[in-house]
């Protein structure tokens, strides 16, 4: 048998595509792969005289999609996108002292990513912004992106609702959703994650000599969500493989994932960093009270190809 390449658990836009070349019925082409994409895929693998398991394997996979198997890049990104609960249309307030938080990876204001996207967008099509945001509201977005770090923080506040500051106020949660949907932009969201997070993530792997799927996807969930291994974290990693050298990636990726947390800067949340980076780098644990299997999501100690 192939290796499984989707199954149970399983979410996002590979797990789309799946569902959409199934036939699902539309309201079942959710990017989950639960029990109803399950028994479509079973039913799809009887009608070719395939094992009947239920999941997406190599052979599946090329029966159902008659494509490319999706890049390890593609896979990781699916991951950490769930980690982060965010999409291609999600934008957030300021919550965390980011500003505004928007998109597949949650690019952020304080962060520039946000303002360049947004700048691109201005520069490539300007009425892109005015259909989503109304051109007044396009207007004020572009002023503020040329404002002082603390005039940005201060106008993403300012749209920011309630003591958590979480949701954002109208025509901007609309605008940024709908802004979201043009597939132009979803590209550009792309390009901007392969390129601040994904490459620095190869880099980052052959640092460190990871060479399976598994330490590829920690690393790149890494830099999305903590901004790489910082000096200390490196240092901590060093000690740690010096005085255990099994020469095991496991057990590399495993002191890569503690030092990460240990040294994490928003401290409340060290745990929670340590869970999820735990989860990738041994192929399964429980982040947010979700149960993780990363074999499911095509991720397995295999050597990246």
């Amino acid at each position: 048998m192939s290796r499984v390449l989707f199954a149970a658990g399983a979410t996002g836009s590979i797990i789309r595509s799946v569902q959409t070349r199934l036939q699902l019925p539309p309201a079942q082409i959710d990017g989950r792969y639960g029990k109803i994409t399950a028994q479509a895929v079973t039913a799809f693998q009887k009608a070719k005289s395939m094992d009947t398991t239920g999941e997406v394997d190599e052979d599946t996979w090329a029966a159902l999609m008659q494509a490319p198997v999706p890049l390890v890049k593609e896979r990781a990104l699916q991951l950490t996108v769930d980690f982060e609960g965010h999409g291609f249309t999600l934008a957030q307030g300021n919550f965390d002292g980011a500003g505004i938080t928007w998109g597949i990876i949650g690019f952020t204001l304080k962060g520039g990513e946000l303002g360049r996207i947004l700048k691109q967008i201005a520069a490539e099509d300007a009425g892109m912004l005015d259909d989503a945001f109304g051109t007044d509201s396009a207007r004020q977005l572009l002023a503020m992106l040329d404002a002082t770090s603390a005039q940005q923080i201060e106008f993403a506040d300012s749209i920011s609702l309630g003591a958590s500051k979480t949701k954002l106020a109208e025509p901007w949660l609309s605008g940024f959703r709908k802004l979201g949907e043009q597939s132009a932009v979803q590209q550009m969201q792309l390009s901007v994650t392969d390129s601040k997070y994904f490459q620095k993530a190869l880099a980052t792997a052959d640092r460190f000599q990871l060479k399976t799927e598994l330490g590829l996807a920690l690393v790149f969930d890494i830099h999305v969500q903590n901004g790489g291994i910082s000096a200390a974290a490196a240092q901590q990693i060093q000690q740690t493989i010096a005085g255990n050298p099994s020469g095991r990636e496991e057990d590399l990726r495993v002191a890569i994932a503690n030092a990460v947390a240990d040294n994490a800067k928003n401290v409340p949340f060290r745990e929670d960093v340590r869970k999820r980076k735990l989860a990738v780098a041994t192929g399964q644990g429980v982040v947010h009270g979700g149960t993780y299997v990363l074999r499911n999501w095509g991720l397995a100690e295999l050597a990246v190809s």
